[in-house]
């Protein structure tokens, strides 16, 4: 949450010449409302469904870069998609956060006490998120364009311009 992963997913995708997709952008446009509604309104299990298919559905579909909602890797199945992978997890501690999301907007799972709760929700997602990555990127004190050249770097992928 507030990692990069949109704005350094579509850089990415432009070094390398590669089409775009962000799941979260999938879920919004299929359901006609933003996330933090979809949250509030039908709760968050309802959501994590809705990301799950989104996800199968981006994985077999999309050649190219995927960005993914920062909960997707709670589900096994979405674990065991990502495993072959070249996925990247794009990390950052509570006050880099704070410095980028500010930890007061609309993000349903920082209502409250949010700094706290990043730092809990990070604590039982963290190994998750290494489960899965072939690489971890550092984003603290990186511009998105330096995190998406880390990323190409680390991967071992060719710019394509």
């Amino acid at each position: 949450m507030g990692s990069g992963k949109s704005t350094v997913g579509a850089l990415l995708a432009e070094l390398l010449g590669a089409p775009y997709r962000d799941t979260d952008a999938d879920i919004v446009a299929a359901e006609g409302r933003e996330v933090a509604d979809i949250f509030i309104e039908d709760g968050e299990e309802h959501f994590r469904a809705l990301e799950r298919e989104a996800v199968r559905t981006a994985v077999a579909e999309h050649e190219g870069v995927l960005a993914l909602g920062g909960g997707a890797i709670l589900d096994a199945g979405t674990r065991e998609l990502l495993k072959p992978l070249p996925v990247a997890y794009l990390s950052m501690d509570v006050d880099e956060a704070v410095r980028r999301v500010g930890l007061n907007t609309a993000r349903p799972l920082l209502a409250v006490n949010p700094r706290r709760q990043w730092r809990e929700m990070m604590e039982a997602r963290r190994h998750l998120y290494t489960e899965v990555a072939r690489v971890v990127v550092a984003t603290e004190g990186r511009t998105p364009e330096e995190v998406a050249d880390a990323v190409l770097d680390a991967l071992e992928l060719k710019k394509d311009v």
